[in-house]
């Protein structure tokens, strides 16, 4: 039976009686039967992101292909378009009330329903209030970190769990390799799908196209960090923080304004540093955790991820645990006196100015001393030299010294004799102790 001679009952409602696929028509066909929505040029179901868009094409293959028997691959891109346009809607709202599961939706007030809304981030385990405690997860975590450091841990993965940057923390990992740390990365992956990434802090900050990849994620992962300093921190601090729109570019299309709510959680051995930034800005953004060493002999379990995964819908209700206790705490983590510690010590270290001004025999504090800034650099250049460490720039010590001045009740000076007639920058309250310093 040619397509002219079927009865109108036995055409699609899409196809016209000379077998032409009329658009419009296909398109409010097909959006019956599969609801979406185009928010930003990306389509979504009620169960979230269509991440690839192969099996939606193939889709729409198998319904034309018995009617269009030619140019089908342009016509399917063509039908997809018009899907787009047809299924246009404005952008999802952001709610840090709920977390939508995959069999429906959790508030954070603690009652769930088996209802399922649009949303730009839907995991990929169900909410089971009866789910099993995590027995292999908890020992994980118990042989990874200290006790102090876990409920820091659970908190982070919880707030990781709801589109907010409310408690502007990055969450840092770090040990000497093999304990098992990337593991963590992994469940997280099981739990949020495609609403995590995979990526590098040194690629976020430096590759001007990465930012866009982070829309629309709740967290990223960087599993193996690089350790060299970071040229810049502009970018990592801005979403940390992030309570605005900021610029993202995509290769090809003009750069747009969107609301990142990403998290980062990384993993490595050492602390995140930079080239410049010594600031207590960007030390303040970073949690640091330091793993338990491996014990020597562990025989490593080849299945564990395995069984992780196994355990999720009870990961999920530990998360939430974590998660109640922070919003409790007004976003505030509990932070150990040994994680306090890190972040200090990652501090002296990108910093070690600091270790100077806390050393004897190089200078003394006297309110009747005064010495240029130039005279304490090559003090501390001194320093350096004895205690084998890297200098930093004349320039950074001299920030440091005016950021610093009034903690040590030094009083800046532009007017510093330094003999000869000459006069400069420096400061009353500080000597160096070298007698044979010509800038005394």
């Amino acid at each position: 039976m040619s397509k002219k001679d079927m009865k109108p009952a036995e055409r699609p409602v899409w196809l016209t009686r000379d077998g032409r696929i009329k658009e419009v028509a296909y398109c409010c066909d097909f959006l019956s039967r599969y609801p979406m929505k185009c928010i930003h040029g990306k389509l979504y179901t009620v169960d979230g992101l269509i991440p690839d868009e192969g099996a939606l094409k193939q889709q729409i293959f198998d319904e034309i292909s018995e009617w269009k028997e030619t140019g089908t691959a342009k016509k399917v891109e063509d039908l997809l378009k018009s899907i787009r346009l047809r299924a246009y809607a404005e952008d999802l709202p952001l709610r840090d009330d709920r977390i939508h599961v995959a069999n429906g939706t959790w508030f954070l007030d603690g009652h769930f329903s088996r209802e399922k809304e649009y949303c730009r981030n839907r995991l990929c385990v169900d909410y089971n209030a009866s789910a099993n405690a995590p027995e292999t997860w908890l020992s994980f975590i118990n042989d990874l970190l200290e006790p102090e450091d876990i409920p820091t841990l659970q908190e982070y993965l919880g707030y990781c769990l709801i589109p907010t940057t409310k408690a502007q923390k990055m969450l840092m990992l770090i040990g000497k390799g093999g304990e098992g740390k990337s593991r963590i990365g992994l469940v997280m992956r099981s739990l949020m799908g495609h609403s995590m990434n995979i990526s590098s802090i040194q690629k976020v900050e430096t590759n001007r196209f990465s930012r866009a990849d982070l829309e629309d994620k709740l967290l990223m992962v960087d599993d193996d960090m690089d350790m060299n300093a970071l040229p810049k921190t502009n970018y990592i601090k801005s979403i940390v923080t992030s309570e605005a729109q900021m610029d993202v570019e995509r290769k090809g299309v003009q750069s747009y304004q969107a609301q990142l709510y990403v998290r980062f959680l990384c993993f490595g051995n050492g602390a995140l540093t930079a080239l410049h930034d010594r600031s207590d800005g960007f030390f303040r953004r970073q949690i640091v955790l330091t793993t338990k060493d491996r014990p020597s002999g562990r025989t490593d379990d080849p299945f564990l991820i395995e069984k992780l995964k196994a355990e999720k819908e009870g990961i999920l209700l530990w998360c939430l645990e974590g998660l109640n206790r922070l919003i409790a705490n007004s976003y505030r983590f509990t932070i150990s006196p040994k994680s306090r510690d890190n972040i200090q010590n990652a501090v002296r270290s990108a910093n070690n100015i600091i270790d100077f001004l806390g050393s004897e025999g190089y200078f003394t504090f006297n309110q009747e001393c005064e010495s240029s800034t130039k005279a304490l650099y090559e003090s501390y250049r001194g320093w350096c030299e004895d205690n084998a460490e890297i200098t930093l720039s004349a320039k950074s010590f001299a920030n440091h010294l005016a950021q610093n001045a009034a903690a040590f009740s030094l009083i800046p000076d532009n007017n510093i004799h330094i003999g000869r007639g000459k006069r400069c920058r420096g400061y009353h309250g500080i000597g160096v102790i070298d007698p044979d310093n010509p800038f005394l």
